[in-house]
């Protein structure tokens, strides 16, 4: 794992993530950021590429530890969820035979998305200074011998001059490769789900201000340590098939 990463002193405020179409080990030490920053585009489509709208509905079979439900999607997938957080279905946003959640805590603070059947591509013109703060292997959803991973993950556009604009941290499941150097392609998190792809993840944002935040949970290295970060990366690790 590439142990290099950015001080956290923003996040892009349309954090434009690969994922976003519309997202074991410890914290590293700063990588360069005298690099040029990076253009790369990465591209997404919700193109379906099989038949019926599925639809989400919890899961009555499952039987997750006290404090915690399980959720399973008529398209084959299931994950454990802290009991008071909230999973809205947009349908209407899905990609045909696909499935769009959003997850949020009590207070309403968006943690992150779940979509499936999704067509993907990305395109990588330039690369940014990057850092890996985890990245866990997922054996539970290997596919074709390539298996996904976890991880929490971070891109430096070194051209921005908006504090709030020039680190994206996010974390998510992804099949594309450990980033290694010092630079990187932009960040990434889809992963193969039959038919094509799907993608599940959320992104950090020290700048948030949702009532209910924990204080002084301003950098990465802290945020890890909360349970609401803990809690999404043991929601996030618990996809699995249904």
């Amino acid at each position: 794992m590439h142990r290099s990463a950015p001080s956290a002193i923003a996040v892009s405020g349309a954090l434009c993530l690969a994922f976003l179409l519309v997202a074991c080990g410890p914290p590293a030490s700063s990588p360069s950021t005298t690099s040029p920053a990076a253009t790369a585009t990465p591209t997404a489509s919700t193109t379906a590429t099989t038949s019926p709208t599925a639809t989400a509905s919890p899961s009555a079979s499952s039987t997750p530890e006290a404090g915690w439900k399980s959720y399973t999607t008529a398209d084959g997938l299931a994950f454990d969820y802290p009991e008071d957080w909230k999973i809205t279905e947009k349908a209407g946003d899905a990609a045909p035979g696909g499935v769009f959640l959003n997850i949020t805590n009590a207070n309403g603070k968006n943690l992150a998305d779940l979509r499936t059947n999704m067509v993907t591509g990305s395109e990588c013109t330039v690369k940014q200074p990057f850092g890996v703060y985890e990245s866990v292997p997922l054996p539970a959803l290997e596919q074709s011998g390539s298996v996904p991973r976890y991880t929490f993950e971070t891109r430096t556009d070194t051209t921005a001059t908006d504090p709030k604009l020039m680190t994206l941290f996010a974390y998510g499941i992804t099949t594309a490769p450990e980033p290694t150097g010092t630079e990187a392609c932009p960040i990434f998190h889809f992963f193969t789900w039959p038919p094509s792809g799907a993608m599940f993840g959320g992104v950090y944002d020290p700048f948030d201000t949702t009532p209910g935040n924990e204080m002084h949970v301003d950098t990465p290295e802290v945020y890890m340590g909360t349970q609401e970060y803990k809690n999404i990366k043991k929601m996030l690790t618990s996809l699995r098939p249904a």
